[in-house]
């Protein structure tokens, strides 16, 4: 069930991408798979530290999706900005 839930806030916190500039890796589809992909594995992460059983769900589970997306994000924007002033072959 926490799955669900990280992919859930994943995909909301997603939708506020439209009011950043699209420098993403791939655009929006890629910022959509940064999002969703950095909140699953920074909650799987924090809920394996925590030693918290994946069925057991609650409002701290998608609250640690948060800091997920956003690493997710800042991963996906920085790859893209490096792709757009990388040199023309």
């Amino acid at each position: 069930m926490a799955l669900l839930v990280w992919f859930t806030m994943g995909i909301a916190l997603w939708h506020f991408t439209v009011f950043l500039p699209d420098h993403f890796w791939q655009g929006i589809v890629g910022a959509f798979l940064g999002s969703v992909i950095g909140a699953v594995v920074f909650g799987a992460i924090v809920e394996i530290i925590s030693d918290k059983g994946l069925g057991n769900t609650d409002l701290a589970t998608a609250l640690t999706a948060i800091p997920g997306v956003a690493i997710g994000l800042a991963v996906v924007y920085a790859i893209g900005i490096r792709a757009e002033q990388a040199p023309a072959d």
